[in-house]
């Protein structure tokens, strides 16, 4: 009888498919994308493969932090659209337009003076694995190039996540396919240097991701102003740049823990992966190619995290609070389940994806090795990862931060830290215990759901 509460029926799963199933196309489109880039950068040197690898991690804490700068506004986009107040939506657009421009301005500030000895923290030599001063060279070449994309990636994200939030996940779907595909097209001529243009190397691959982004940020600026009867928060959106004082009050204490979180658990990421480091070169390769692979399956999970994120905070902001609850308990459930299959198909599948790089036979079982770990933990990521949404669209932002950020600084990092230091351990085991320290933010998490205090309406 219980079983019966975690399961829906046709009409909910046909609600919940219509939304994710677009956002899956997304994706798994650019993720798929993005390893076949990783795997043409992967064609390259050694040293070369491994800067572009580190930059991208420096990168990932930028998106990041730009992800988390817009999830505050989201979620009182998410509830003005539920209760039809389009004056509301509009505040919180220009909301995310101001912060954008804010995250980017500081993330230039860091990264150009300081990129160098950044990259450099994530090179150890081993004497075995590549010339650490090369693998420098090329990552900080990357790193400025790619900066330039965070400009129209950032603003394409304020239209995107507005349309998302207020149920139209096809355009950005169009839009991410697009320049994915050109992602893919430019990054196969310029880094090669095909049909007469210049062998790029690593700088071709920047290069493709900058006008990647461009075409990105076209189609979604293009598609909501010539459909406004469709999104009618974009008619004078920017006649004013005014946002009323208590509403950017109300969104800034929403959304500083969101965006205090995810810079944090990215650059938490980032600490992890430089105790890996420790591990050679090697390790730093082995651990870029298992994330661009593990990434691309990860989207099951990572789309239902949005599905939970639209529909939960749809049904709060209109009051609607048991089927809220109702929705998210049904939504973690199928996710887990879909986790599982897509977990088995993961591991089966880790040899063939590592045989693609122009990378050492022991690299490549390393990265295999690596890949079957996240499989294992996948239906337990999946859950965590929703408990986090779940929290979010009832507006928990600090509870979220506590159980997202705070997790990885008070646990994950100190272990990898201590493990990479002071013992011998290889990477593979030193990678299952810090992994395997998940499971215990998913019993915290199952202890905030099952209180239901997160169910709140906010506007």
């Amino acid at each position: 009888m219980q079983i019966k509460k975690f399961i829906g029926d046709k009409a909910f799963y046909k609600m919940v498919l219509m939304l994710t199933i677009p956002i899956i196309i997304q994706n798994g489109i650019t993720n798929f994308v993005n390893l076949l880039d990783n795997v043409m950068v992967g064609q390259l040197t050694t040293e070369e493969f491994a800067g572009v690898g580190i930059a991208n991690q420096l990168i990932f804490v930028c998106n990041l932090a730009i992800f988390g700068g817009l999830s505050g506004a989201g979620i009182f986009t998410a509830q003005f659209f539920g209760k039809s107040d389009h004056e509301g939506v509009r505040y919180t657009f220009r909301f995310k337009f101001y912060t954008v421009l804010a995250l980017i301005a500081v993330g230039a500030a860091v990264l150009i003076p300081f990129g160098e000895p950044l990259i450099s923290a994530f090179i150890t030599d081993d004497g075995q694995s590549g010339d650490p001063a090369l693998a420098l060279h090329y990552g900080y070449q990357y790193l400025l190039v790619a900066l330039i994309s965070l400009i129209p990636a950032a603003l394409a994200q304020v239209y995107a996540s507005t349309l998302r939030e207020t149920g139209h996940t096809v355009p950005p779907m169009v839009a991410s396919v697009a320049a994915v595909l050109t992602n893919a097209v430019f990054n196969y001529l310029l880094i090669f240097g095909k049909f007469g243009l210049p062998a790029l190397g690593v700088m071709g691959a920047a290069l493709g991701t900058v006008i990647a982004r461009v075409v990105e940020l076209a189609i979604v600026l293009i598609w909501s102003h010539t459909h406004a009867s469709k999104v009618p928060y974009i008619k004078g959106v920017y006649r004013s740049f005014k946002i009323p004082a208590e509403l950017s009050r109300r969104i800034l204490v929403k959304g500083l823990p969101l965006l205090g979180n995810e810079f944090l658990w990215s650059s938490g990421m980032a600490v992890l992966n430089q105790c890996y480091s420790t591990r050679g070169m090697a390790a730093v390769n082995a651990i870029n190619m298992s994330t661009t692979v593990t990434n691309l399956f990860n989207i099951v999970f990572l789309s239902l995290g949005t599905a939970v994120a639209i529909i939960v905070g749809n049904q709060l902001g209109a009051g609607r609070i048991e089927e809220a609850k109702d929705t998210d308990r049904k939504i973690i459930a199928f996710s887990m389940v879909c986790c599982v299959g897509v977990g088995a198909l993961m591991a089966v599948c880790a040899p063939l994806f590592t045989m693609m790089y122009n990378a050492p036979d022991s690299t490549k079982a390393l990265a295999a090795s690596l890949i079957v770990v996240h499989a294992c933990m996948m239906p337990f990521e999946s859950f965590a990862h929703n408990c986090y949404f779940t929290l979010r669209s009832g507006g928990q932002t600090f509870i979220t931060f506590l159980f997202d950020s705070a997790f990885v600084w008070a646990i994950s990092v100190p272990t990898a830290f201590l493990l990479s230091r002071l013992t011998t351990l290889p990477l593979l085991p030193l990678f299952i215990i810090c992994t395997a320290l998940n499971l215990i933010k998913c019993v915290i998490g199952a202890l905030m759901l099952k209180s239901g205090r997160w169910a709140k309406r906010l506007v």
